[in-house]
């Protein structure tokens, strides 16, 4: 047991802890009034952000060649399984491609399709050179598809000024690449517009 002098000290000293910005008379006031609210302050904690794992630059991909074929690789009949997987993939995508489908509705699934396994060609071009190209779509860029063509080449096609078509069970469609500047990932998001004619 304390005397009462130690325990108005002990008391005095707590709350003066408890309560660091209040003077000396204003606590006296709150006990006479025996209402004591007694203040916590928490330690403002920084948050540490967390660090994002950053990849690897277009400079090291490119050191890299992670998106390089080998020449060894470079041959249209290890890509012919793909193509046979790609044509699986889109007719899935679309239901079974009947002939009935509404051509409009199959357009608009093309378009926002992986092209990754398509055998295309190039049926314009505003460069002669282009036209005729036929192969399978190996890697499709924001600006270019790489193709690689029955002769075993690989073909290296800007989108764009290039028109596109690829046929799968009756069913011709075209890609006009100067509407297809975008990366595979992002067309799937992208809502395309119907227009009546589109120029190269």
């Amino acid at each position: 047991p304390q005397d009462s002098e130690k325990a108005k000290t002990f008391v005095h000293a707590f709350l003066k802890r408890s309560m660091p910005k209040m003077k000396d008379e204003a606590i006296q006031d709150v006990l006479t009034r025996k209402a004591v609210v007694l203040e916590h302050y928490h330690k403002k904690q920084t948050k540490q952000k967390r660090r994002k794992t950053k990849g690897f630059t277009a400079k090291q991909r490119r050191e890299l060649r992670l998106f390089e074929i080998e020449p060894e690789q470079q041959r249209y009949a290890i890509f012919l399984p793909l193509h046979e997987l790609w044509k699986q993939y889109i007719r899935d995508l679309c239901h079974g491609l009947k002939p009935d489908a509404q051509p409009h509705m199959i357009q608009s699934k093309l378009l926002k399709a992986d092209l990754h396994g398509a055998i295309v060609t190039v049926t314009k071009s505003k460069c002669p050179s282009y036209v005729g190209i036929t192969g399978i779509i190996l890697q499709e860029f924001k600006h270019i598809f790489k193709i690689i063509t029955k002769e075993d080449k690989l073909k290296v096609v800007p989108k764009l000024n290039n028109v596109f078509s690829l046929e799968l069970d009756g069913f011709i469609s075209y890609i006009y690449g100067s509407k297809f500047l975008l990366r595979a990932s992002e067309r799937s998001a992208k809502k395309f517009k119907l227009k009546g004619t589109i120029d190269l």
